[in-house]
């Protein structure tokens, strides 16, 4: 341990669309959702993460609630800089004896474009990373999840998370076809708010949309160990009323069916591009599914059937990505796939 390490602080950021993971000395640091609060006539942030969370879809017309990060990719270059320089502080508080020089491996989508990448490495910058790296979300999930990528063998990942669901097909350190779609958790979420407009002539916000996907979300309309029905309260479009009404997780099913219906058809489309000899491999390992969306009940079996492959969700999908970047932090010069310009 040098005098550089001493004065270097490593961190692995998973920068989500939805939440934000830090994890520092191989302890998750920072969990937050991906949100900021800020003034809007002086831009100055007064919330950040859960906080800013809590005030989404209540703020007063002099502070509005921003998510840096749309798709997977930065669209608010200014907030996502606040938002990563906010968390990192959140490490350690009120330790500004010094400030170390920072090193930190960032998860990007795999179908970033170059300014995307750029808009990622400047923001890091300017949040006072001295070195950046990039790692390729599916390949941090499959570290994270314990595969050895390095292996001459074929391995297909699932990652499932806010604004993108990646698919990627591993081997020898490397991807070796990938498919990234625009289409995840936050349209799961998209579709309960449209459903509950449409079905029941509600208006729910972005946030009880979130919590009906997580008490009662299903890929499938039949399943084994079914969720209790939830009570949503919102206002009534025709009578302009605060009301409730119950909702059972079979309806939720068939909101969600054509968004999970284009990721299936992202999945089949990466199985075609698959080479022979890692077909061969999936057929025997399966897939693997992580990434919050995973998380969606009945997903697996519905995959499952549809691919006709064994499928495993990761044992902690929400982390799997994060604690596969901080791994390959902790061995940079081993992983030659990380990306450094």
């Amino acid at each position: 341990m040098g005098l550089f390490s001493f004065f270097t602080q490593e961190i692995a950021i998973d920068l989500g669309t939805a939440n934000t993971l830090i994890i520092h000395n191989d302890k998750v640091v920072v969990d937050e959702p991906s949100i900021v609060a800020k003034d809007i006539q002086s831009g100055k942030i007064v919330a950040i993460g859960k906080r800013a969370q809590q005030m989404h879809g209540k703020t007063h017309k002099k502070i509005e609630t921003v998510r840096p990060l749309k798709d997977g990719v930065i669209a608010d270059f200014q907030s996502a800089e606040q938002m990563i320089r906010g968390m990192i502080k959140m490490i350690n508080p009120g330790r500004n004896l010094f400030n170390p020089a920072l090193r930190m491996v960032i998860c990007i989508p795999s179908g970033i474009t170059e300014v995307e990448k750029r808009a990622v490495r400047d923001s890091a910058e300017h949040a006072g990373a001295k070195e950046v790296y990039l790692i390729h979300e599916p390949m941090a999930a499959a570290i994270g999840i314990g595969i050895d990528v390095e292996e001459p063998m074929g391995n297909m990942i699932i990652d499932i998370g806010g604004g993108t669901s990646e698919i990627a097909v591993i081997a020898l350190g490397g991807i070796v076809c990938d498919k990234s779609i625009r289409v995840a958790g936050d349209d799961f979420t998209q579709d309960i708010e449209e459903y509950m407009r449409r079905q029941h002539n509600m208006l729910v916000g972005e946030r009880t949309a979130e919590q009906i996907k997580i008490e009662v979300g299903a890929a499938n309309p039949e399943l084994d160990e079914p969720p209790e029905d939830y009570a949503v309260r919102g206002r009534d479009l025709v009578t302009g009323i605060p009301k409730e009404i119950v909702v059972s997780y079979t309806e939720i099913a068939y909101a969600l069916d054509n968004t999970i219906s284009k990721i299936e058809e992202a999945i089949l489309s990466a199985l075609e591009m698959t080479p022979p000899e890692l077909s061969a491999d999936i057929y025997r390992t399966g897939i693997y599914l992580a990434g919050g969306g995973s998380m969606l009940r009945g997903l697996d079996k519905r995959i499952s059937g549809k691919t006709k492959l064994p499928v495993w969700i990761a044992e902690d999908p929400l982390r799997a990505v994060a604690r596969g970047t901080s791994i390959a932090l902790k061995n940079i010069n081993q992983y030659q796939f990380l990306i450094r310009d």
